[in-house]
């Protein structure tokens, strides 16, 4: 059984969201022909633990003020080198590079199918770009 309606629609608020704080390789799986706990996991990464924090942060938001929904869990957030947020339907991993390349999440879940979502996150992606270019410096 493919992804919930549901679980489709935060992972594109969630990749927006990230997209907007300029989040690296976000990428969706469904994983829910392998686990019953959640549907989707949402992956993006940052080079930075302030901007895992930053990217966390609007996520949250976005998904407070657009699906009015709270992760049910957060984990990793003391540290910021990996941060789970975990929405029942949709569990995201906002990590670190240097976590993202180490434990290579992508690899191990290579067998789920992804959730396209390039022209969100392309379009998220461009407009933060312009805004942190014409901000003063």
């Amino acid at each position: 059984m493919p992804a919930s309606d549901r679980a489709l629609t935060l992972t594109r608020i969630a990749a927006a969201a990230a997209a907007d704080r300029l989040a690296h390789d976000i990428v969706a799986l469904d994983v829910s022909e392998h686990l019953v706990i959640t549907d989707v996991f949402l992956i993006c990464s940052a080079p930075n633990d302030r901007q895992v924090r930053a990217i966390v942060d609007a996520i949250e938001e976005k998904m407070r003020q657009q699906a009015d929904v709270r992760p049910v869990r957060r984990e990793g957030d003391r540290d910021a080198r990996w941060v789970l947020l975990d929405y029942v339907d949709l569990v995201v991993h906002i990590q670190h590079s240097e976590e993202r390349e180490f434990y290579s999440l992508q690899r191990l879940w290579k067998d789920c199918p992804s959730v396209p979502l390039g022209e969100i996150v392309a379009e998220h992606a461009a407009a933060a770009a312009r805004d942190a270019s014409t901000a003063p410096a």
